[in-house]
């Protein structure tokens, strides 16, 4: 029976710990597929897991990894075959279901989507669930009207996985880039991105003061949530619309209705996790094409599976810039 390392997760005491321990095919959950993981990333919700804050995961021991990018070993799908390249986010793969910090992986195979061409399986995982949310957001942007002609678009958060994926493609596609980050000592890395102004995350961190403020943006992609988010529906101009991707200032929102009835503005919600299949292929399929490679390789560090419980730590004190891949392979 072919063995296997892994980022094994166990609970004792409703404390979670976390070490690299070996395991065999056999401890793997259901699927159609199993694939030989070559790549994952750690996300935000990656080190709320590894940490064991927010009770997303019920059942131990546990495997994280909530993507991950691999060639298929086996499988009971007409759809895939061995050796077949293959990309994995969301279906709450990494909390409900094993995930991909591990060696390998067996899934569903309607979790699954094939490496999308033009994108290797480290590319993908530079991607990871970070891009793919960045693009969702851009397309729901793009789908209530808001182009590069609209006026400025802000992205919040800009320095972390999504927000630095968000600032490419939307510098990509021709819209004048506003990235807001608490991190100044960033602002060169934002401009390379093609962020054109950089705002300090402190002046949309205070709850608004007025129910409409000066009108300033034409659209925007937040990925804090709380306060800034409450601020930034203040400011955005007529029929502007706000991508809400994340949450890491807080869950909580503090508005009146007076942005949506009087200026017309959209609160778009983005969910990655249960995306329906179609979406998510014309979704990759963007990343491919309007993600430039230059620029997604400038925000990329790469890591060990060793590194995890470390990056875990890290990545929840927003001290990991841009996206960390896991070479896992």
């Amino acid at each position: 029976m072919s063995t296997f390392r892994a980022l094994v997760l166990r609970e004792a005491d409703r404390k979670v710990s976390s070490a690299i321990e070996t395991l065999s095919e056999d401890d793997l959950p259901e699927g159609e597929v199993l694939v030989r993981v070559s790549h994952s990333t750690v996300n935000y919700k990656d080190g709320m897991v590894i940490n064991g804050i927010g009770r997303l995961v019920r059942d131990y021991p546990h495997v994280p990894g909530i993507d991950f990018s691999g060639t298929v070993e086996a499988s009971d799908s007409p759809d895939f075959k061995p050796g077949d390249s293959v990309v994995l986010t969301g279906w709450r793969v990494g909390e409900v279901h094993w995930g991909g910090h591990a060696e390998k992986a067996r899934v569903k195979a309607d979790w699954l989507v094939p490496l999308p061409e033009g994108l290797s399986e480290a590319a993908a995982m530079a991607v990871g669930t970070a891009g793919f949310t960045a693009m969702l957001a851009v397309r729901a942007l793009e789908d209530h009207g808001v182009t590069p002609s609209s006026g400025e678009v802000l992205v919040t958060g800009a320095s972390g996985g999504v927000g630095s994926v968000a600032t490419a493609i939307l510098a990509n596609l021709g819209y004048n880039v506003a990235a807001s980050t608490g991190r100044p000592e960033q602002a060169e890395y934002l401009k390379s991105l093609g962020a054109t102004t950089i705002i300090d995350r402190a002046e949309l961190a205070e709850p608004p003061s007025r129910p409409l403020a000066r009108e300033r943006f034409a659209g925007a992609i937040d990925n804090v949530g709380g306060s800034t988010l409450s601020n930034l529906l203040t400011q955005m101009a007529y029929g502007g619309s706000v991508a809400a991707v994340g949450l890491t200032g807080g869950n909580e929102l503090s508005a009146t209705v007076l942005p949506f009835l009087l200026r017309g503005v959209n609160l778009l919600g983005i969910d990655s996790v249960m995306c329906p299949k179609d979406r998510r292929l014309e979704t990759w399929r963007r990343v491919a094409r309007d993600l430039p490679m230059n620029k997604l390789n400038a925000m990329v560090e790469t890591h060990g599976l060793d590194d995890l419980p470390r990056l875990g730590k890290e990545i929840l004190n927003g001290a990991v810039r841009g996206r960390a891949v896991v070479k896992i392979g």
